[in-house]
Formats: C-alpha cells, structure tokens, sequence
C-alpha cells in the first residue's frame, strides 16, 4: 500500500486527486492545497476546486499560507511516514524540507512535454507558438522551476481546433493516466527516472490580460492560434471606432484564417450575413464568434445584424507580439 499525500489547487489538478482516491494500491492521507482567497463582486472566500472535492471525498485538508513558513504542517506531514507526495497545479515552490519527507520524494504532473515549456503557463503557450503535440510528464520534482528527473510521458495532439480549454481537460486527463499506470512502478523501483537534457528546454511565462489584444499586423495564423490559446482566460480583444467618435472593446471568441490577403491589417474586407472578414499582416482572418462588453457570445451574422461595420472600416491595432 503506498501512503499518500496530494498538493494541489486548481481545476486541472481535480482528476488527479480523484484517480488517487479511487486507486486501491493507494492510501491517500489527505491533500495539502492553497488557503481560501475572495473572489467574485462580493469578494467572499471560496475553497480552492481541490479543496472542494477533498471535502465530498472526506479528505483531511491543511491550507498553509506558505508551507515552508509553517512548521505545524511540516510536522504533521513529517509524522506520517509518507512513501510518495504527488503535486500538481499546487501554486508554490516546495522546499527540501517537503521534497525531502517522502521515501520516494515528491511526483509532479507537468502539463508539457518536458523539458519544453517549464513554467506558468505551458498550455497557452503550446498552442499559440503552432505547437502540432502537447502532453503531460510526470518528474521526480527537485528545488527547480521543472528541472527534476522525467519518471514517464503522455502525448497529446494539437489540432487547428485545440483551444486552451480543450487541452486543459485532455492534460487533466493525461495526468490521471500516468498515475493510474506509472506512479506504483515508480514508487516500487520499476520505472527509473531518467535526468532532463537542457536542450530544448524554455520558460513559459505566466499570461497577462495584455496578452489579449489582437495585433492585426500579425499573420492570420498567428492571431487565431492566439485566440484559441488565450480562450476562455483572458480572451482576445479588438476595439473599433465608431463614426460619432464612441471606441468599443470587442472579445473575438472563435476564427478562422484565409489566405486571401486584405489591402491592409485591421481592414474589414467583409461584413455582411456571409462572413465578418478582416486583412491581417499575411492572409486574412475571419471572425465566427464576437462579444461587446456586457453582452452575449453572439456568431458573427448575429452580431451584424442592425451594425454599422462596412467594408473599408478599420479595426484598431493590438500591443504587439508577446514573447515567451
């Protein structure tokens, strides 16, 4: 029986933690995740999604504001003997003095095929450099960003469909899969872990909501793979001028792009019950899902409906192109 403990915090971490409670060779002792934080108009606590599903599990929950500057949780962890603590989207660095309590350490899920994308935000990033494969690693975690010895991969294909959210859920469930098959073998010495080579290796920084703004200059390829990489968090956004002079933030949900080249970037090259088209930097781009502040996600021919936008108007120019 391997004695467990999870780490863990957001949404993606979920189904981990569900396939280690529901694993028989696995006794789970209870989950370690970040402390309740406000959120929302009223700023009331919420329980992080970990959290949540420790509880319908009956999971013991501890929440340290900063594990390393609490000595009570290190205790009580330290008394438990542990074979294996397993991480995944937990939020903080683990010191030594954690990675070190285990006697087979401490496991990560790491959503990117290590060593590529260590870091914040590797899912965005996979899908908006044109990346064809994604995946999850499982790592023996060391003091690093991401830097510990590879245990075992899962891969996973990026399609001209993928947005973040859909490969959020299929990492979520590649997680699973590596520790349902892999974490015993580990934890048994059956599977060794094998040491990063650097090459290769890149830092996925952590997305704003600047990188947001849709830059038209840019090929029509690169904004849609922004769009799907950036959907549902923070979403892309273009403005428009009016006539009378109003500016209006418009979110641009779903695109496709074309090859026809428009005469210039931001040009709207059709707007009509057939397509909403705009010119890019190279090709063009066509917008199937729109939204105006405080308004419903609308396809493109219902957004049109009774506006003002004709060919020949501009839609105005992003911040430029982000960077790793």
């Amino acid at each position: 029986m391997i004695r467990a403990v999870f780490f863990g915090t957001a949404e993606i971490a979920c189904p981990v933690l569900q396939t280690l409670h529901d694993m028989r060779e696995v006794q789970l002792q209870g989950i370690v995740t970040q402390p309740d934080r406000p959120q929302g108009r009223k700023l009331k606590l919420r329980a992080t999604p970990v959290k949540a599903l420790a509880l319908e599990l009956g999971l013991p929950v501890w929440q340290p504001e900063r594990i390393r500057k609490d000595p009570a949780c290190l205790g009580e962890l330290a008394a438990m003997d542990l074979d294996v603590m397993v991480v995944m989207a937990y939020g903080q660095l683990l010191p030594a003095a954690v990675l070190d309590l285990p006697l087979a350490g401490c496991v990560n899920i790491h959503t990117s095929l290590l060593p590529k994308y260590r870091g914040a935000a590797p899912i965005q990033w996979a899908i908006w450099n044109g990346d064809q494969i994604s995946g999850a690693t499982l790592m023996l975690m060391d003091e690093g960003m991401d830097t510990g010895p590879i245990i075992s991969k899962k891969e996973v294909p990026i399609t001209a469909k993928t947005t973040a959210l859909i490969l959020h859920d299929q990492l979520a469930a590649a997680g699973s899969e590596l520790i349902r098959n892999d974490l015993e073998k580990y934890v048994q010495g059956d599977l060794k872990p094998l040491p990063q080579i650097s090459a290769g290796a890149s830092h996925a920084r952590k997305i704003t909501k600047e990188d947001g703004f849709l830059d038209w200059t840019q090929p029509a390829s690169h904004l849609d793979r922004q769009v799907r990489a950036l959907s549902p968090w923070p979403g892309c956004s273009t403005s428009f001028q009016y006539p009378d002079g109003k500016v209006e933030r418009l979110k641009v949900w779903e695109t496709q792009p074309l090859p026809s080249q428009g005469s210039k970037p931001g040009e709207i090259m059709q707007a009509d019950h057939k397509a909403f088209v705009v010119g890019t930097g190279q090709g063009s781009l066509r917008i199937l899902k729109l939204q105006r502040p405080g308004g419903k996600v609308l396809t493109a021919d219902s957004f049109l409906i009774g506006s003002s936008f004709e060919k020949g108007d501009m839609m105005g120019l992003g911040s430029g192109k982000p960077s790793l």
